[in-house]
């Protein structure tokens, strides 16, 4: 155990002794505190990789979509801005392609960790940055694009106990260490009425940052205009399930060893995050697959023109298409929800998945 990840686990340790028992979403939101302040955990060095790592034609079909939506509304002036950037790669990608239909607009980051706001003016020299949504620009349309940012946020679990659903909650002892055990207090109001009877040692998560988020950003583009792409793992309809799990060194890892030290996601529920959008008065395309989403907005032709331009890189090109776009990688898990203003263009890309009113 690093020193870093010590400091981590008594501060957790000393809070439960003091207090009792903290929830999973508080133990998840220290953690992953430390965790993205301490370093870049991203690469093969790291302990994970996005899509926009992976090559650079995710970015740019992010770049491609964002620019058909600016091409046909031309709104005078607008901002692009990204939750939780990562190296600020894939906003270097969607940009350069941006550029290429004469679209250059402000670049705003929202992101808290010192590491990467370094990493991402090495990739984005002229981001402005952002310690959260409030002090976004207001003056104008925002583009706004999510990557694998809802996943990291806390969830709140709920487990299904003979007395009834309780919430999960993180204790402490000395010799096991860390563990989730169900609280006393009864929260079979926070259940959805289908899951009331599910059997004993069912859980339900609600993720109450994210319903927050997409709340404020909902309202802001229902007021001043502008479309969000959301892309992340998840599911879309409510479900039964833990989905909270830790990755180091690209590989699974037990949630409640080294806090800190891993990185800690749970499954992004769109049909909340699409609800939220809904009753703010947007409307909505998807949520699509990931592979069908790129498929749609020509990725196959990109691999194929990279290809014969670089024929050195051609086989490593066709394996990242495939990782990207394949169901049994990325292209099935991975979900693209896209919300707009009303009165703006229907996204491209969604095919199967056509844009859906609001409330």
């Amino acid at each position: 155990m690093s020193p870093d990840t010590k400091q981590i686990a008594v501060r957790l340790t000393q809070q439960i002794e003091a207090s009792g028992p903290i929830s999973v979403a508080e133990y998840m939101r220290v953690a992953n505190t430390a965790y993205y302040g301490r370093a870049d955990p991203l690469g093969k060095d790291g302990d994970f990789i996005t899509a926009p790592e992976i090559s650079q034609m995710f970015g740019e079909m992010v770049g491609i979509w964002l620019s058909d939506m600016w091409l046909r509304h031309r709104p005078a002036t607008c901002h692009y801005v990204e939750l939780g950037p990562g190296r600020g790669t894939l906003a270097a990608d969607a940009l350069r392609t941006m550029q290429r239909f004469g679209w250059e607009p402000a670049v705003h980051f929202v992101e808290n960790s010192p590491a990467m706001r370094a990493k991402q003016l090495q990739a984005v020299p002229d981001a402005i940055f952002h310690d959260n949504l409030e002090s976004l620009p207001t003056d104008a349309p925002l583009f706004v694009v999510a990557n694998e940012f809802f996943d990291a946020l806390p969830v709140r679990q709920m487990v299904s106990t003979q007395a009834g659903w309780r919430e999960r909650v993180v204790v402490h002892d000395i010799e096991a260490g860390f563990a989730a055990m169900a609280d006393a207090c009864a929260t079979d109001d926070l259940i959805p009425e289908q899951f009331r009877a599910a059997a004993v040692g069912s859980i339900y998560e609600i993720c109450p940052d994210a319903s927050s988020i997409m709340h404020q950003l909902s309202d802001r583009l229902a007021k001043q205009g502008g479309v969000m792409l959301i892309i992340d793992y998840g599911y879309t309809q409510p479900a039964l399930g833990d989905t909270l799990q830790a990755v180091q060194s690209h590989k699974y890892a037990d949630p409640f060893n080294n806090p800190g030290q891993v990185d800690l996601t749970a499954h992004v529920d769109f049909f909340e995050l699409s609800n939220c959008a809904k009753n703010c008065g947007l409307m909505l395309a998807g949520p699509s697959d990931q592979g069908a989403w790129l498929l749609g907005l020509g990725i196959d032709q990109r691999a194929q023109h990279l290809a014969a331009s670089n024929p050195d890189r051609a086989a490593d090109i066709t394996a990242a298409r495939n990782r990207l776009v394949e169901p049994d990688a990325m292209g099935a898990l991975f979900k693209i929800l896209a919300t707009y203003t009303q009165g703006w263009p229907q996204p491209e890309g969604f095919g199967l998945y056509p844009a859906q009113s609001a409330i």
